[in-house]
């Protein structure tokens, strides 16, 4: 699967209405869309922060509906949005072992890399963090886009709420560090956001 994030801030006594319209308009357009499998809305109240990440069953689905995304993305997002970022990137693992809760927490890690190393980093984060983090009480799912060509990827882990999130910050961080070194990864950004909805479909 392939996957488009829209990174956003802004003012966050404005972030609400961007909610709003990302779950009405911008669901409605993205379903009409071919290939679409689903997407995901986090935020941060506190600082005004919206992650927001579409599923597409192909790259050609998802190059085609930033086509008709493009156009409508910054008019949905007004008032809130002050700035915006778009990526693209390739699931190279996805790992579901209970649905995503509304209210619950999503930790999102960027890292970047020799993309010679991708399917090194790939393999390391398949066979050594996908084990602990599904042995963490309250954890829901994981994944991991790669953007081969620019050497970058994100990693997400899901909890059914804040706090199974918050307890497992003290094992993640040395479990980070030791993976981070096993698959040659520089870890630029550790965020946590609260999750608005999560749904994905990979078949």
């Amino acid at each position: 699967m392939f996957v488009r994030t829209v990174y956003v801030t802004g003012d966050p006594a404005k972030l609400e209405a961007a909610v709003r319209a990302l779950n009405s308009e911008g669901r409605e357009l993205l379903e009409e869309r071919p290939e679409y499998r689903g997407a995901g809305v986090f935020i941060d109240r506190e600082l005004g922060k919206l992650l927001a990440v579409s599923w597409w069953g192909t790259e050609a689905a998802r190059r085609n509906s930033d086509q008709v995304m493009r156009q409508r993305r910054r008019p949905m997002l007004e008032p809130f949005a002050g700035t915006v970022a778009v990526e693209n990137y390739e699931v190279a693992v996805f790992h579901a072992v209970q649905q995503p809760r509304t209210a619950g927490g999503m930790r999102s890690t960027r890292v970047e890399f020799d993309p010679a190393d991708t399917d090194l980093f790939a393999e390391t984060f398949r066979s050594s963090a996908v084990p602990r983090l599904e042995a963490l009480p309250g954890f829901a799912r994981c994944s991991l886009f790669v953007a081969r060509q620019r050497g970058r990827g994100m990693v997400g882990s899901i909890f059914v709420d804040r706090a199974s999130m918050a307890a497992s910050r003290a094992g993640q961080a040395e479990a980070r560090r030791a993976d981070a070194a096993k698959a040659r990864v520089t870890v630029v950004g550790l965020e946590e956001f609260e999750v608005l909805h999560a749904d994905v479909r990979p078949d």
